[in-house]
């Protein structure tokens, strides 16, 4: 017995290929509009690139791309099946293929749904290659001469300024490293002798952090240096007063934005899902009562046998297969023993 049996008439049949043709040219620009948040989201990573642990984070940039392109190309495809499924000679030249391309449409469909879900976990992966990236990253802040960290400075700065935050987890990050480079501290100061001395590894730490963590919105000059120091400012506490540099972490900054993105396109994704229409269309076309009437009666379905007898079906066919690839491996040993 068939499932989900539909009855149609001509003008039935040709509202069918009307909204179903729509539906997969909705999915065609679906599909370009994946294709653009893919190269858009790894432009983004690629500016940042340096701050990012590893480049698995490219990953799903490019799997987006790779479904964006298919998805266009499937729903092109099946748009035009169904505006030629309006003229029986034209759709008769599509009618052998189309089991196999329903067929194919149901596994795209199941990659989209994992593409979608991969949208949403990877915000986990990229939370520790982001910690890990940021946290190397600062280390080389200082190496402003040093070839292939000279970039690292202009980076941060730009990314700090631009997403509002300092630090990795907070500002408070820059106090345990050391962001001056060696070639601009005078060696001679008894402060600089005593700062290094202080500190087991030679460092030149101090509570303080650099320009771009500055909040140009507050309304006192930036304090950025002997941040907890009282006495050095007039009128300060930094245990109360609202501190003028960025209070959030430049992790969580990123993590939130590239986050959106994904959970974004996470959501567009099961936009470009290929439809079932067109097995409607097929079958619609295929039961008429007369084949030479084009308005006479039809019924489509979904499945031609219930849901257990066509997974049965296949699982057969398989295995009919497996059996046929033995038997010819089985005859090509047989040959090469005898030669």
């Amino acid at each position: 017995m068939a499932l989900l049996v539909v009855k149609f008439d001509l003008k039935k049949r040709v509202k069918l290929a009307q909204t179903v043709w729509f539906m997969y040219w909705f999915a065609v620009l679906a599909g370009i509009l994946v294709l653009s948040l893919g190269l858009f989201f790894k432009i983004e990573l690629r500016k940042r690139s340096e701050l990012m642990d590893n480049n698995e984070s490219h990953f799903l940039p490019n799997v987006l791309i790779a479904m964006g392109l298919i998805a266009c190309g499937i729903n092109a495809f099946g748009g035009k099946v169904c505006y030629d499924s309006l003229d029986p000679t034209k759709f008769a030249k599509w009618k052998p293929m189309l089991k196999t391309f329903l067929v194919f449409c149901m596994g795209f469909n199941a990659l989209l749904i994992v593409t979608s879900l991969l949208c949403f976990i990877m915000r986990i992966p990229l939370q520790f290659t982001l910690a890990e990236g940021l946290k190397n990253g600062m280390k080389y802040y200082k190496d402003t001469d040093t070839p292939g960290r000279c970039y690292m400075k202009r980076t941060l700065d730009l990314m700090q300024m631009e997403f509002r935050c300092c630090g990795n987890d907070n500002y408070r990050d820059w106090f345990e490293i050391q962001w001056v480079s060696n070639r601009y501290l005078d060696f001679s100061a008894k402060e600089v002798k005593d700062r290094i001395g202080s500190n087991v590894d030679g460092q030149y730490l101090m509570d303080g952090v650099p320009f771009s963590c500055c909040n140009p919105s507050s309304p006192r000059p930036c304090i950025q240096y002997q941040m907890t120091n009282n006495s050095a400012h007039y009128s300060y506490d930094h245990y109360t007063e609202e501190l003028n540099v960025w209070r959030r972490g430049c992790r969580d900054a990123l993590l939130s934005y590239y986050g959106g993105i994904m959970n974004t396109i996470g959501a567009l994704v099961l936009l470009v899902a290929v439809t079932i229409g067109l097995q409607y269309v097929d079958t619609s076309l295929s039961t008429l009562a007369n084949p030479e009437d084009m308005e006479s009666e039809s019924e489509g379905f979904l499945l031609e046998k219930t849901v257990k007898e066509t997974f049965t079906d296949i699982m057969a066919k398989m295995k009919t297969m497996g059996k046929g690839a033995k038997v010819e491996e089985g005859g090509e040993e047989g040959v090469a023993t005898v030669s």
